[in-house]
């Protein structure tokens, strides 16, 4: 059977679309695969989606293409009290330059911003079946919270994670990301996303993640074309809507949530 491949943009929401839309022009001249979109209802307070027509416009132009939307935390910002572990600090301020919104947040508080954020995003007419909290970061209130609505799927940055009630399944799925947000974290982004074209040759399912940091550097955008290009060139590209359908359809998930790589 041929491999699968999901390729995701992350973060877009109206403040971010002119880069977006910079990538997205990249992944269409490679073929026009169907993508995943993580929208963000109000990313750093900048902005609803409600309140942009003319974005509003462009999604649904791309939903009619292929695409689907995913819900992408509410605002993708860590408000939450200042880590105190080494751990902690590790993920929510090198990994990640604060942008772990369910990182550390309050049961009501994770509910609030899940169920905020699907109504907003369904307001628009459009079909959300997936949540990505930003920079893969949730805690165990956020998982809970999760339970409690009608999504079919949420990921780490392993895994994409099929959920069924309190039935929850893993799906192996290795993303391959880059870090922009300096001159030699691009420069080790750029031989991470080659080394993964041969680490992850036999995995099932790999996934793509594209953010809009990265459409401001030439250098890991011509490395993007050639990686994404050599992907598409061996996998077949679905949604991760489609890809959890069919994992979870034939049987192709690993264990139980809840042991080693849960939702992070």
């Amino acid at each position: 059977m041929t491999p699968g491949l999901c390729v995701a943009v992350h973060d877009v929401a109206p403040a971010t679309w002119p880069q977006c839309a910079r990538l997205l022009e990249l992944v269409d001249a490679l073929g026009a695969p169907p993508l995943t979109l993580l929208v963000v209802p109000d990313w750093h307070a900048q902005g609803r989606i409600d309140a942009a027509p003319e974005f509003r416009r462009a999604i649904d132009a791309r939903i009619e293409r292929g695409d689907e939307v995913a819900l992408h935390g509410y605002f993708h910002r860590d408000a939450a009290p200042a880590p105190r572990s080494p751990g902690a600090w590790l993920r929510r301020r090198v990994l990640t330059a604060s942008e772990g919104e369910f990182a550390a947040v309050d049961a009501h508080t994770a509910a609030a911003r899940l169920h905020a954020g699907l109504d907003l995003l369904r307001r628009q007419g459009w079909t959300v079946d997936g949540f990505v909290p930003p920079a893969w970061l949730a805690n165990a209130a956020t998982r809970r919270a999760l339970r409690h609505t009608d999504l079919r799927w949420t990921s780490t940055h392993t895994a994409l994670i099929a959920l069924d009630g309190g039935d929850e399944r893993r799906i192996a799925a290795p993303c391959l990301t880059a870090s922009p947000r300096s001159a030699w974290r691009r420069a080790a982004s750029r031989a991470f996303l080659r080394a993964g074209l041969h680490l992850g040759a036999r995995a099932p399912l790999v996934r793509i993640g594209l953010h809009p940091a990265d459409a401001g550097h030439a250098d890991l955008l011509a490395c993007w074309r050639d990686v994404l290009g050599a992907l598409l060139a061996v996998r077949r590209a679905t949604t991760k809507s489609q890809a959890v359908a069919a994992a979870v359809g034939e049987g192709k998930y690993r264990d139980a949530v809840g042991h080693g790589d849960a939702v992070r």
